[in-house]
């Protein structure tokens, strides 16, 4: 893990006077020991564990990816993966789907077709489509992965569950929030929506996510 994203304390400021309700999220959970949103820098890392925790809870994801990392013997790379056969990865608790996808993953990085580095050099939008052609990786991964391992600083990831109950219960609204109020804060948080989310996560969930 790398330390906090060099916007953090600039955003917690900019979220603050903008709106009450994110003020006195950032506030509680503030102090020496507050969780902030790091990165491993490690993008097949990442896409794997999102592979892997889609349509599943939490506790699900991760017991099956702690199989899957002891398979790969706690080194999690496309020469590792690529390795292991459909039978292994099958007794890891996946889907036919997800290893449809890691394979595929681990296959077009050790042949270059797709190359994470060209990501750094694109706007958030492009980056989402060039990660979307990849097997089993659709918008809410994609922006997962420019959130956690990217550490983009405005992802507002409107088609994830828990964002969604978050703005809910914070704002009074009934669930689901209407398009346009999440328009709205949108627009009230940018360019810092990142930040508001992780704050937001925080609110209904006290373990932090982690891809």
């Amino acid at each position: 893990m790398t330390k906090k994203p060099r916007y953090w304390n600039g955003a917690k400021k900019y979220l603050s006077k903008k709106d009450k309700i994110m003020s006195k999220l950032i506030k509680n959970y503030a102090g020496p020991d507050e969780v902030i949103l790091t990165t491993r820098k490690d993008v097949f890392f990442s896409l794997c564990k999102s592979i892997i925790g889609q349509q599943i809870s939490v506790a699900a994801a991760n017991s099956v990816f702690l199989k899957f990392k002891k398979k790969c013997k706690n080194k999690i790379s496309a020469k590792t993966v690529s390795k292991l056969t459909i039978s292994q990865l099958r007794s890891c608790g996946l889907s036919r789907q997800k290893i449809s996808g890691i394979k595929d993953l681990s296959k077009k990085i050790l042949n270059n077709s797709f190359n994470f580095r060209l990501i750094n050099k694109m706007n958030d939008e492009d980056a989402i489509i060039y990660l979307s052609n990849l097997k089993q990786i659709g918008r809410w991964s994609a922006e997962m992965i420019l959130l956690f391992t990217y550490n983009r600083p405005n992802i507002w990831p409107i088609q994830d569950i828990g964002l969604l109950r978050a703005i809910s219960k914070n704002y009074k609204k009934k669930y689901l929030p209407s398009e346009k109020f999440i328009k709205i804060l949108k627009k009230r948080f940018s360019p810092y929506c990142s930040v508001a989310t992780w704050y937001l996560w925080r609110s209904i969930d006290p373990e932090p996510i982690q891809y």
